[in-house]
Order: structure tokens, then sequence, then C-alpha cells
């Protein structure tokens, strides 16, 4: 069943997220922690997408492991900020040959040691781009991505609304939302996003806090908001990592619980390539 069909009427559809490891030691830890979510029984997975040297190779292959080693549905992201259309085209033919079915398209982030061209002198401009490219030469159901609080880029939430719209309109399938904490966010998201006519499901994208230090580096790159209360326990705690990662499952819980009872169609976890929070919240939404 391809990943869109998933998300009809019955229960929830739970997916991770695990990031493309860098070293031999991260890529064992990657394999353990995934063969021990699978457990759960995800629907799929996602890999994040190294999109320089040899970390494009690396992607290709360790989603190709996983997708047949361990037989877990793998959708593979893909970025194009630095990609020309040929090259797309060969990665989208390799990950196809792997039996991979399934792609999140995204822009992606300028490379760190250089600036990126405007979008005109690029052969993708915008994620849009991608996802047109993608399906006008590809079967794959595609991904997209969605910003509750909007894209650190956008002027304004309502044209961040439209940029997805752009992007569904060239062929995205389903959309993955940015990390968030106020469920808040996500419901005015997907109340504005039905509006502006998209229809697909718009699954909200979640990471258990596992530490502050890295919580705050990471809302910091992504434009997300750590709501003040939640700020003000953590700041009590952020010296004892067990009472943080405690404090992160009973968060999470709470906010996937009241997600799903009212209305989303499921849960995509960032699991930064750990399985303890992950595990323990779906465990106890599924109350086992």
């Amino acid at each position: 069943m391809r990943i869109p069909e998933l998300f009809g009427p019955g229960a929830p559809v739970f997916s991770f997220e695990f990031f493309l490891p860098k070293t031999p030691e991260d890529t064992a830890t990657l394999f353990g922690s995934i063969s021990e979510l699978k457990r759960l029984g995800p629907a799929f997975v996602t890999l994040t997408y190294g999109a320089a040297g040899t970390a494009r190779e690396r992607t290709v292959e360790t989603a190709g492991r996983v997708k047949s080693e361990l037989g877990v549905e793998t959708a593979c992201h893909l970025t194009c900020i630095t990609h020309t259309r040929s090259e797309i085209a060969d990665l989208l033919r390799r990950i196809r040959g792997l039996g991979i079915e399934s792609v999140v398209a995204l822009r992606g982030d300028p490379p760190k040691d250089a600036q990126a061209p405007p979008p005109g002198r690029r052969d993708f401009g915008y994620a849009r781009d991608l996802v047109g490219f993608i399906r006008e030469r590809a079967d794959f159901s595609i991904g997209v991505a969605g910003y509750p609080e909007k894209h650190p880029e956008a002027p304004s939430i309502e044209e961040d609304v439209r940029r997805l719209a752009e992007k569904v309109a060239a062929g995205g399938d389903w959309v993955i939302t940015q990390l968030f904490f106020d469920n808040r966010d996500y419901f005015e998201f997907v109340k504005e996003a039905r509006a502006a006519g998209i229809r697909v499901p718009i699954v909200p994208g979640i990471m258990p806090v596992t530490g502050y230090g890295q919580l705050k580096r990471f809302t910091n790159l992504c434009g997300a908001t750590i709501p003040f209360r939640m700020a003000a326990d953590l700041e009590l705690i952020k010296d004892d990592p067990e009472a943080v990662v405690r404090y992160g499952i009973e968060h999470g819980a709470k906010q996937c619980r009241e997600l799903l009872d009212k209305g989303a169609p499921g849960i995509h976890f960032y699991t930064l390539n750990k399985s303890r929070s992950t595990r323990e919240i779906l465990r106890n939404l599924r109350g086992s």
C-alpha cells in the first residue's frame, strides 16, 4: 500500500523520521533504534537527505538498507537546492531501483560553506519545482513539508500556505509538518490549509524533548516556538537529563493524544535516531 493510501478512515498512522548517520558508530545506533521501533509497527519511516558528496551516496545506500533489511516502508528525503535536473533524475532512478516508492520532496537549506544561487538561476528554485519534476517523470508518492508557525523565510503564514498549496497542486500527496509544541498552531494551520483548497492529509510532526540545549538549538534553526510554560518547566530541570527525558515523554504523550482526539490523521515522530521517548509515547497512546 502506498503511503497516501494509509491515511483513510480507521486507526491513526504512526511513522518515524531518522536522520542520516555520519559515522559507522552512528549507523549502528540508527539500525539498533529502527530495530527497536519496528516492533511498534510503524506504517513507514523517513530518512533525511545528505546533499553533498558522499552523504548523497550514503542517503541512497542507507534508505535501501532500511527497506530491504528491516522490511519497513521507507520514504527517502530528497532536496534540490544544490542539484541539477539530471542529478535529480539519476537519484530518482536509483531510489526507485531499490524498491522505494515514496520520497519527501524539499527545497533544502543552502550549503553551509557556500551561498546558493538565487531561485531564478537554479534548476529548482523552490520545492514545488522539485515536486512537479518528480510527478512528471516518476511514479512516486510524494510527501511535502508544512510549517504550522510558517517557514522562517516566509513573510506571513498566508503566503506560506499559498506556497504549500502550490506544492500540493504540483503533485504533493501528503504533508508532514515541522515540529511544534502548541497544538493550537497545528489546528490553525490545518484550518488555513483547508481554506486554501488543500485536501491531502496533514500529519503533525512531533519531536519528543530529550535535552534542553538540543531543543533550543533545533527551535532556533527551524523557527519553532517553545511555549512559556514549557520553557519555565524545563529551565528548572535542565541539569537533570533523566528528568528532562521524562518531561519530554509526558508532554509528548499529552500533545499527541490531543492531536489525535481532535482529528489529526496520525503522528510523525522526529526520533533523533533514539528509541526510548518515541517508544514510550507510542505505547502510552496505544494503552500498552
